[in-house]
């Protein structure tokens, strides 16, 4: 190494505080990704990352939309096939009423109380579908001609179900809301109406029935692909805190030798006064 002559320029101590400058640099660089978890943690560390992970991040903000959106519908569609499937059992019971009241070999009197007990079952399905509602939606009532969920995180998509009207004279539930048996006749005449409305209802039910099923399945869609975008911005933006430890210490080894080297260039000019000594 040549020898410094000069009190003016030291270009030892020059070019040993530029390392050092960078390595404290690198250094601070390092303790924020320890700090923040993140390799990107903003425009300023890497601009075209940065803004690629911000989009993905609304995508992801999107899906969870979507999630509480299908999720919410799937609840709706659940609640009108919970009342529909009620509704048919009570269409059942309706049945075996009106078939015992068609017996000709039946009394008056036994006749009046089977038809006592249908019609308090026929006003039972106007309650149960009156009050099949989720988050103020009924979708048997015939009060709402459909409800949509999102299906994709710009809003660009949706999943449609349709009203399915199970209110009394409708139909799907054909009897009236002034249905009775108290004759023979009648109570035939039931039988056939609710045989009918029980068929159409089994169908209504598996429309539903489905709907709730395709509902769940894109659900369950819409997790994984929040998931896997997830995981994508990690892989670009997140820190390897192993990494980033050893790098930790490299650097601060680097450092102290840095801090030592510039001291030592700064002492070199001090060689000058030897040559003054007598």
């Amino acid at each position: 190494m040549a020898i410094i002559n000069s009190v003016n320029t030291n270009y030892g101590a020059a070019v040993a505080l530029q390392n050092l400058s960078k390595t404290n640099m690198e250094l601070g660089e390092v303790q924020n990704r320890i700090n923040t978890g993140y390799k990107v943690a903003s425009a300023r560390d890497n601009g075209g990352i940065f803004a690629i992970a911000q989009k993905l991040r609304g995508e992801v903000a999107g899906y969870n939309a979507v999630q509480q959106s299908l999720s919410r519908v799937q609840s709706t569609v659940d609640v009108a096939s919970a009342a529909g499937t009620a509704v048919s059992d009570l269409l059942i019971e309706m049945k075996e009423k009106a078939l015992a009241a068609s017996d000709s070999s039946l009394d008056s009197a036994s006749r009046n109380a089977l038809n006592e007990d249908f019609t308090a079952l026929r006003d039972q399905i106007a309650t149960i579908v009156n009050n099949a509602s989720f988050n103020g939606t009924n979708l048997i009532n015939n009060s709402t001609a459909s409800i949509a969920a999102l299906a994709n995180s710009d809003g660009s998509s949706v999943m449609t179900v349709l009203d399915e009207n199970f209110s009394l004279g409708g139909a799907i539930v054909t009897i009236a809301n002034t249905e009775v048996i108290n004759t023979i006749t009648r109570a035939a005449a039931a039988v056939t109406e609710i045989t009918t409305s029980i068929n159409t209802v089994g169908s209504a039910l598996a429309r539903l029935g489905t709907k709730s099923k395709a509902l769940e399945i894109q659900a369950s869609f819409v997790t994984k692909l929040s998931d896997e975008t997830t995981a994508g911005i990690g892989s670009l933006v997140d820190a390897d805190l192993a990494k980033e430890s050893a790098r930790l210490q490299a650097l601060q080894t680097k450092q102290q030798l840095g801090v030592q080297a510039l001291s030592i260039a700064n002492s070199a000019p001090s060689l000058i006064l030897s040559f003054f000594r007598g």
